[in-house]
């Protein structure tokens, strides 16, 4: 499988951009943990990071990049250019990670 370059810049150090193939995109809805959210109401009383959320968090971040890659794989894309995030609440213990980006093809 072919690398995908990814930046959230316009354009990529390097490289030509020839064609536009269009938005991707990739996003996965989480829901909390009754239990996670006990612990993480005991941390908030004395303070500090709550790991268990920074963890669900990042790995939501890592699944809805791939699936944004997978998107402009489909489409022949040799990079995603504009990349940008997106979090939303969806529901009172869920929320949305979304990334979006161009796909582009680049000069051989």
């Amino acid at each position: 499988m072919k690398p995908i370059l990814v930046a959230t810049t316009e354009t990529i150090a390097g490289h030509e951009i020839i064609e536009t193939l269009g938005i991707v995109r990739g996003n996965t809805i989480r829901a909390r943990h009754l239990g996670r959210d006990i612990l993480a109401g005991l941390r908030n009383l004395v303070g500090g990071e709550l790991y268990d959320y920074t963890k669900l968090m990042a790995e939501s971040r890592e699944q809805s990049i791939d699936r944004m890659l997978d998107e402009a794989r489909e489409l022949g894309a040799d990079a995603v250019v504009g990349v940008r995030f997106s979090t939303s609440v969806v529901a009172q213990s869920a929320a949305e990670i979304l990334v979006f980006g161009t796909a582009v093809k680049l000069r051989s």
